[in-house]
């Protein structure tokens, strides 16, 4: 699979696959796959070349099984045995029961870092991301947290996700060179942080874009509110969602999408997308967004 990178001359720079596997839907997907299955879906998307894995702490039905995918994501590593993979987990979102909660603060977001050591059995986390801003805790307060926890060692690369451009050069300017990527919303049907991706690509940070398809509730009916994609698709005999991630990509070479999936034939094919080429006038089509939000 085409490699692209993430960090930089200070961190280090580490080469993962071009698609990254994006984990969530294993343990938040109703219903969702059993535990073989999920290893089988992590396992393949390792054969095919996959060596991002996104997940979060916060990624599990409820509070009750707080941490679940990481630790599914680590048994499924320590069952294929590799180590060369690039786990990225994130905290700063908490559960209360099913609801989704928030919390920037650097006295948690330290516990929530070391509970993910041990869930990830690793030393220090590949890359830790910022998982939302928090309304309660100033932004500053946050990166200040992040930038403790890659100097006291556990961390050795700092992600915030769901940034603007301010809040990314703040982050830029706290965090320093430990701060390597950003991870907010991108699809074909919501391009509103455009100005982010370009920002990135402009200083070197990798961009790695949630919900590539538009989201879990809107993913299945991509050929229908993505026609432009769909009609792409049928010219060259794939998915749309292979195409949809060629689209990605063939924005900024700092791209990374990471596609959530529950099967092996959808990460296999999502994988796929790193070897498939969109020409000038491709772009071109698929450069306007559609109407129906995808």
């Amino acid at each position: 699979m085409e490699q692209r990178s993430i960090g930089n001359d200070t961190v280090g720079r580490v080469s993962v696959g071009a698609i990254g596997l994006g984990a969530m839907p294993l343990s938040t997907k109703q219903p969702r796959p059993s535990p073989t299955e999920a290893e089988a879906v992590v396992h393949a998307a390792l054969d095919a070349g996959v060596t991002l894995i996104d997940t979060a702490d916060a990624y599990a039905h409820d509070e009750a099984e707080f941490g679940h995918n990481e630790v599914l994501v680590a048994n499924a590593l320590r069952s294929y045995g590799r180590a060369d993979v690039l786990v990225a987990t994130k905290g700063g979102h908490t559960r209360r029961g099913t609801d989704w909660e928030l919390d920037g603060s650097p006295a948690y977001l330290r516990r929530a870092c070391e509970a993910s050591l041990r869930r990830l059995h690793v030393d220090a986390i590949g890359l830790y991301q910022f998982h939302r801003p928090d309304p309660a805790t100033p932004w500053e307060e946050s990166m200040g947290a992040l930038r403790s926890l890659h100097d006291d060692g556990l961390v050795r690369m700092v992600g915030i996700s769901n940034a603007d451009i301010e809040q990314i050069d703040s982050a830029r300017a706290i965090v320093g060179d430990a701060l390597v990527s950003v991870q907010n919303q991108f699809s074909p049907g919501y391009r509103s942080s455009a100005g982010e991706l370009a920002h990135c690509a402009s200083v070197g940070l990798a961009w790695l874009p949630w919900s590539p398809f538009g989201g879990v509730s809107r993913a299945g009916s991509l050929d229908a509110a993505a026609p432009a994609f769909a009609e792409v698709a049928a010219e060259f005999g794939v998915s749309v969602y292979r195409v949809t991630l060629a689209w990605h990509l063939a924005q900024a070479d700092v791209v990374i999408p990471i596609p959530g999936a529950s099967r092996v034939e959808s990460i296999q094919d999502s994988a796929a997308a790193a070897d498939l080429h969109l020409s000038a006038s491709h772009l071109v089509r698929l450069s306007v967004s559609p109407t129906a939000d995808c």
